[in-house]
């Protein structure tokens, strides 16, 4: 025998009914000389909708299929699963492995045959129970919101105590000073971060690291001004209680001046302001976007702007290609920014290296590549192949015809002949064999760093951010690293450049 017992919070009465129906099962199994307590499983505080965070639930059910149990005693279908599916598919399960379970407040034996009958009307009187439950919950605490009541944790510079904000003065002042580097120092998140982290600064405890994710957060979050905005994720499904981003579906719970603010409104609203205007810059609105494959990829580290592309011709006829910072090449809203020029060749050169590293590291991702490539030229073709073959064929007889004909002569009837003899070598799997071996060679030195290739970097380049000493840090798109490498001044060599953990 073995007994399953859940509650669904950790409130001291709930730990008491646990107890409760611990000493019960002890009790009632032990009155029955024929059976013999195997184990007593018990989940505190879990939800009953799912089964995925129940981890004695799972283990119990383990030890069924490894023959560790003849029976299951639960108190009801609801202690058992909330979820209809749920009950039906682990009640099945274990009568293949021949356990028996007893629901014993519904008087439900799987045993009996009309068990999976009385246990689905249960269980889905159990479903509904906590569908209703969680709509209860939603409307309780919408209507807690609207009255100003907080829901969430502490964040870098407020505890939440008693559904209240309160000002968490250590926490504040990293607020104060992101505020102050952003606007009155012009700093960007990037630059931002790093001195953050590099003065050991503490952030929220619910963050591991200072990055720019993190500072651009806190510049945005509206209760740094005495604002509060909740219902901004909800539980789409009671059944899995995933938390979603409330993108319009629901109406969001607004108040302003609903507590005292770190951030006066106007500092506020002025951070908004500049957010908006680098974001323009970044997105390249003067007319630069997307015309290059870096466009709207390289950052001022120093205040948050795009990179521009910038060409001009040298005295020997020649080009010169280098990126600058858009804020000081176009001095937009009368701001200016003292950050470096880096030539087009560097960066080129740098992000070749990175890929080089990276695919030579990931060799199975090039193999798989041209392993695609080969197959499509050797199966896609198919049926169109051959016929296009064919139809070439035909021209040949035409052509041949025209010449016994006497309509064209030998020189014509020769040079239309080789023209047609190398339009179906073209198509044959010898010549369709060379152009994998094409592919397969620029595949090699696009991703390893020989050849540059504009679609290519496009497309696995997300961000570079240049600093002012002429450090570029680099992110790839998929890939939780960044690559620092330093451009030496007045060379094409790069300097050796490290990978760090984001």
């Amino acid at each position: 025998m073995a007994a399953y017992c859940r509650v669904s919070t950790d409130k001291l009465d709930q730990i008491n009914s646990l107890e409760s129906q611990q000493r019960f099962f002890y009790e009632y199994i032990a009155k029955n000389p024929e059976w013999e307590l195997s184990e007593i499983y018990v989940d505190e505080g879990i939800t009953g909708t799912n089964t995925y965070k129940r981890g004695e639930f799972n283990r119990m059910i383990s030890d069924g299929k490894d023959g560790k149990i003849d029976i299951i005693i639960t108190k009801e279908v609801s202690r058992f699963a909330r979820n209809l599916l749920d009950s039906i598919a682990y009640t099945r399960e274990l009568r293949e492995y021949g356990i028996r379970i007893l629901f014993m407040n519904d008087n439900i034996d799987t045993d009996q045959p009309d068990h999976e009958f009385r246990l689905a009307m249960m269980a889905s009187l159990a479903q509904e129970e906590s569908r209703k439950i969680s709509e209860r919950v939603r409307w309780g605490q919408r209507r807690q919101m609207e009255k100003g009541v907080v829901f969430g944790r502490d964040m870098l510079g407020y505890d939440v105590r008693g559904g209240k904000l309160l000002i968490n003065e250590e926490g504040a002042e990293v607020v104060k000073l992101i505020f102050h580097k952003y606007l009155d120092e012009g700093k960007g998140c990037h630059v931002i971060a790093d001195e953050l982290r590099r003065a050991n600064i503490k952030g929220s405890r619910f963050m591991n690291e200072w990055s720019f994710t993190s500072v651009l957060r806190v510049l945005k979050n509206e209760k740094y001004c005495g604002d509060l905005v909740q219902q901004k994720t909800y539980t789409k499904s009671f059944l899995s209680h995933k938390k979603t981003a409330n993108k319009g579906e629901l109406e969001y719970v607004t108040i302003r001046n609903h507590h005292e603010p770190i951030i006066p409104r106007e500092r506020f609203e002025a951070a908004q302001r500049e957010l908006e205007r680098r974001r323009g810059l970044h997105y390249q609105k003067i007319g630069f976007a997307n015309r290059y494959a870096l466009s709207g990829k390289i950052i001022c580290a120093e205040c948050g702007s795009g990179f521009v592309h910038i060409q001009k011709k040298r005295s020997n006829g020649g080009k010169f290609e280098c990126w600058c910072c858009a804020a000081k090449y176009k001095k937009t809203s009368g701001k200016t920014c003292s950050n470096v020029n880096v030539r087009d060749e560097d960066i080129k050169n740098i992000i070749m290296m990175i890929s080089g590293e990276l695919f030579a590291e990931h060799k199975e991702i090039t193999d798989s590549v041209i392993k695609q490539a080969n197959k499509v030229l050797h199966t896609d073709c198919g049926a169109q192949t051959e016929k296009c073959i064919q139809k070439i064929k035909v021209k040949k007889e035409r052509l041949l015809d025209m010449y016994l004909s006497g309509i064209i002569d030998i020189a014509e009837y020769q040079n239309a002949f080789k023209k047609i003899e190398k339009d179906i070598s073209i198509l044959t799997d010898k010549e369709k064999k060379n152009y994998v071996v094409n592919i397969s060679e620029i595949i090699y030195n696009v991703t390893y760093g020989k050849e540059w290739n504009e679609f290519f970097y496009r497309n696995i380049i997300d961000k570079i951010y240049i600093h002012k000493d002429r450090t570029a840090d680099v992110y790839l798109k998929h890939i939780d690293s960044v690559w620092r490498a330093k451009i030496l001044l007045g060379k094409a060599e790069i300097e050796a450049f490290n990978k760090n953990s984001d």
